[in-house]
């Protein structure tokens, strides 16, 4: 298991790396930076690799390289004007990555030169914690200039999810088609999220001493069912009935129809409100052994097109205990609430791992859920980061007012959501919060190309809040639970307390690499509102901005991150600061190269010269 973070710091120059599931997030700062600073140059190193390979942004400095809409421009040449960034592989490799981050400088003749430059490395291998958790996260990229991309390179049909949820068993054969194209694009869409619940399946399916018992509330995705129905009588299975879930024409009552010819156990039920679990727990000759859950639906929309987490304990006290959940449920659900099992918080601390507590519902009390969750935000001492798909139509709770809270208070904090509506967006100082789903329409302006909706329904599903993911007491709260009293009170859903660092940043990442998307494409939609509202329609591209002495502007484009006590320099210094246990990590001899050293790729509009104050020129093509 490798290192959380990685640090280093060059004369006020810091980089720090932070390790995320298959996914890095990279925090830069600069103590003063020069007029003619432009921004952040990324290269990196895939494991096992040679060469360096180019970070790209889609942004230029020039108008007339912002017509194609694809990642054309390295950093070396568009370097990234912001202060962090998530870098997200579009084929992640197990491993260690190194990073080499360069300061970009732009003089008064207009030519870029390389500054000073960090070199760091960070294992990015998929598994969260060995032999105890591991954490995955579905890609939600339907809606994105990288699905655009994928779409176009694999020739992908516009149907790639059944229109209708109903449909989805039906959708067998065309997904099939689909999938066997040179990539399978749903495993692409579905990380490590699919890769998580089918190695969960095909390894229980493989050895004959492991049983299932499941619970599903969407359940239309037929790879899923057919793993299902091959553990035959070692499965016992509850399916959600309620609402439309319970009509005979809908994908559970087909899928539970077909599990009856197979499973040892079918169940259909819905406690007061919902069956909401999406659990797998596994026995090992009788004994719970390992448990799958999470907030992912076992359905085309909870894989492929939502943001949505799911993990997967190996740890027979914390199987156990949802074990003795589907006991209860599969016995007798309206039983539940009244239970002692159900009034408390589950406590599992052994020793050498971490810190887990667990609450099933539904509760008579919604409150014995939701405090401490809500009382952990109001106690949080320097940062929040969430995402709760339904929260705005929550009006009650600990939870939904420990959130209102939080947009008045000097923490760094962001928040994504399905709908914004009814909830506050903006902070005091009128920066961004809270985002909510949204994607580039047909007119979205150069050099961005229109995204696709992702087909009907939600599409930010992620139930979780993280505290303080920066400081050793970081913790996360996560599960099926929507985090509401209706939900805590009439479904049946599980939600987790998970006391340690290296989860917390695992999901604060995923929670910042989210937040940054659809930010992006929020903006763009209120651009696109302001343009509608004008005679004449703008076209103009977006850009990178050059030094005030070529643009001639009054400030430069990082001055909003050095404003004091603004959120833009909170979020500066804090994926970037050096803490207690923060070690200057070296690269190794073999990778070693100077703080100064001079990058192995070209850049276009450069000549070759030495720039002043120790800064190397770029050379030219």
């Amino acid at each position: 298991m490798g290192n959380l973070v990685s640090f280093k710091e060059i004369g006020g120059f810091r980089v720090k790396l932070w390790r995320g599931e298959s996914m890095c997030l990279m925090g830069f700062d600069v103590d003063d930076p020069e007029p003619d600073f432009v921004g952040f140059a990324v290269e990196y190193r895939e494991p096992g690799a040679r060469k360096f390979l180019n970070l790209h942004n889609r942004l230029s400095f020039d108008s007339q390289d912002a017509v194609t809409g694809f990642r054309t421009h390295p950093t070396l040449e568009a370097p990234l004007q912001t202060y962090r960034w998530v870098h997200f592989p579009f084929q992640p490799r197990a491993g260690t990555y190194t990073y080499r981050v360069t300061k970009m400088h732009m003089p008064d003749d207009g030519q870029l030169v390389a500054g000073e430059q960090i070199q760091l490395p960070i294992d990015l291998g998929p598994v969260t914690i060995d032999g105890f958790l591991d954490v995955g996260f579905a890609r939600n990229f339907a809606s994105s200039q990288a699905f655009v991309e994928k779409r176009a390179e694999l020739d992908l049909p516009a149907d790639i999810i059944p229109a209708v949820a109903s449909r989805g068993l039906e959708f067998a054969e065309r997904k099939a088609a689909i999938a066997s194209k040179k990539e399978n694009i749903y495993e692409w869409l579905g990380f490590e999220a699919d890769r998580l619940l089918f190695d969960f399946l095909d390894w229980a399916v493989a050895d004959h001493h492991i049983t299932v018992d499941a619970m599903a509330y969407d359940l239309n995705e037929p790879d899923i069912l057919t793993r299902l129905e091959k553990l035959k009588k070692r499965l016992r299975v509850i399916v959600d009935d309620s609402g439309e879930h319970g009509e005979r024409s809908s994908s559970e009552t087909k899928a539970a129809t077909r599990l009856r010819a197979s499973a040892a156990e079918v169940h259909r039920g819905h406690f007061d409100g919902l069956q909401h679990n999406k659990v797998l727990i596994a026995k090992q000759d009788g004994v719970p052994v390992r448990v799958l859950g999470g907030s992912t639906n076992l359905s085309f929309r909870g894989l492929y097109i939502q943001a949505n987490n799911m993990y997967v304990f190996t740890d027979d006290a914390i199987a156990a205990l949802f074990a003795e959940m589907f006991e209860r449920a599969f016995t007798d659900m309206d039983e539940f609430a009244a239970s002692e099992f159900a009034k408390v918080w589950h406590s599992v601390d052994q020793r050498g791992r971490p810190s887990v507590g667990l609450c099933f519902s539904p509760h008579l009390d919604p409150e014995l859920a939701l405090a401490p969750v809500g009382g952990a935000i109001d106690q949080a001492g320097s940062s929040v980061l969430y995402s709760f798909a339904f929260m705005n139509q929550t009006r009650s709770g600990s939870v939904r007012k420990a959130l209102d809270r939080l947009m008045r208070k000097p923490l760094l904090s962001y928040g994504v959501v399905n709908e914004s509506s009814g909830m506050q967006i903006k902070k005091p100082s009128g920066e961004t919060g809270l985002v909510d789903f949204d994607f580039l329409s047909e007119h979205a302006p150069p050099p961005f190309k229109a995204e696709w909706s992702g087909g009907k329904g939600i599409n930010i599903h992620h139930k979780f809040a993280v505290i303080d993911f920066d400081r050793p007491t970081a913790k996360v709260y996560t599960g099926s639970s929507n985090f509401s009293p209706s939900g805590e009170h009439n479904n049946g859903d599980h939600l987790i307390v998970i006391e340690d660092q290296r989860v917390a940043v695992a999901y604060a990442v995923e929670a910042i690499r989210v937040f940054d998307h659809l930010n992006f494409r929020n903006r763009m939609s209120a651009a696109e509102k302001a343009r509608k509202s004008r005679v004449k329609r703008s076209t103009d591209p977006m850009l990178l901005e050059k030094p005030t002495a070529i643009s001639k502007k009054p400030e430069p484009w990082f001055a909003k991150f050095y404003v004091a006590g603004s959120p833009r320099e909170r979020d500066r210094k804090t994926f970037s600061r050096r803490d207690p246990t923060d070690d200057d990590r070296q690269t190794p001899t073999s990778d070693a190269e100077s703080a100064t050293s001079l990058p192995h790729h070209r850049a276009t509009r450069t000549r070759a010269r030495r720039g002043a104050e120790g800064k190397r020129p770029l050379p030219s093509r």
